[in-house]
């Protein structure tokens, strides 16, 4: 005799398909509202342009949007992997070399702090427009993350057991294998998932200032283009494209650091 209970158990969605339920809908309500608002209060095109003009105008310029599209994706997992390799490269050094610390990480503290619209235009000069120059923008607004999180990870290693394999004659090099880089994997994890959503940023506010010396522009690029003719449609498109490939970008991180820190834990407990 069938269960009813395993029959409703059965019927029930994954459990990743509920927890997208509540955003959808909320998006959806959002989205019929804003529709509902245009209609009736007849607001100008320019202004704030109806979901289906912006749509509408997306499909038009499908094919160029695409492009973009994938253009400012590959810039942003370029300058994105270059952070990961210079910021996790750094904090190795930092954590072995307090001389290094002091003397370098308050510089890092202060690029930072520089807004990445007055660094732009400087790198561009060095550089010149196009992929390179955007890259770099990218590297510099989304490294300093990773820099402290690990940085932070690899020194906040527990005293005891640094002194135990101490005691077992353990080398610098067992130490900083066995010791240092598990703790600092969780570390490393949070920053990328913060990086990653800065290289979007990187990316649009590169190309909106070199794109148009690229032959191949991305989606900072439209974003400066339909400002500028006013085309409000395609910039409300490109702001969407590029807020789902921060969105993308950021879940393909958070996917990739859970598979490694699972691995990782359980490469360790055997």
């Amino acid at each position: 005799m069938n269960n009813p209970f395993q029959q409703h158990n059965a019927l029930r969605l994954p459990a990743q398909l509920r927890a997208l339920f509540p955003p959808l809908l909320f998006l959806i309500i959002v989205l019929g509202t804003w529709e509902l608002i245009e209609l009736w209060m007849d607001i100008p095109k320019i202004l704030l342009p109806s979901p289906l003009e912006i749509l509408s105008g997306a499909l038009e310029k499908r094919s160029q949007l695409a492009s973009a599209a994938w253009i400012t994706s590959r810039a942003a997992l370029s300058g994105f992997a270059l952070a990961l390799l210079l910021g996790t490269s750094s904090a190795l050094v930092f954590s072995v070399s307090q001389l290094a610390r002091r003397a370098v990480y308050p510089y890092m503290i202060l690029l930072q702090t520089v807004p990445i619209v007055a660094i732009a235009p400087l790198v561009i000069i060095w550089l010149g427009g196009g992929l390179n120059s955007i890259v770099a923008i990218i590297t510099i607004i989304s490294v300093f993350p990773i820099v402290t999180n690990v940085t932070t990870g690899l020194t906040s290693i527990d005293p005891g057991l640094n002194d135990l394999m101490t005691l077992y004659g353990a080398s610098s090099w067992q130490k900083l294998w066995k010791l240092r880089l598990p703790t600092a994997v969780p570390y490393l994890i949070s920053g990328a998932r913060v990086s990653s959503g800065l290289t979007i940023v990187g990316a649009i506010v590169g190309e909106y200032m070199a794109g148009y010396q690229s032959e191949s522009p991305g989606l900072g690029y439209y974003v400066f283009l339909a400002s500028t003719n006013a085309q409000s449609e395609i910039l409300y498109a490109s702001i969407f494209i590029s807020t789902l490939l921060g969105i993308l970008l950021f879940g393909l991180v958070t996917l990739v650091g859970k598979t490694a820190l699972a691995r990782w834990t359980f490469e360790m407990e055997q």
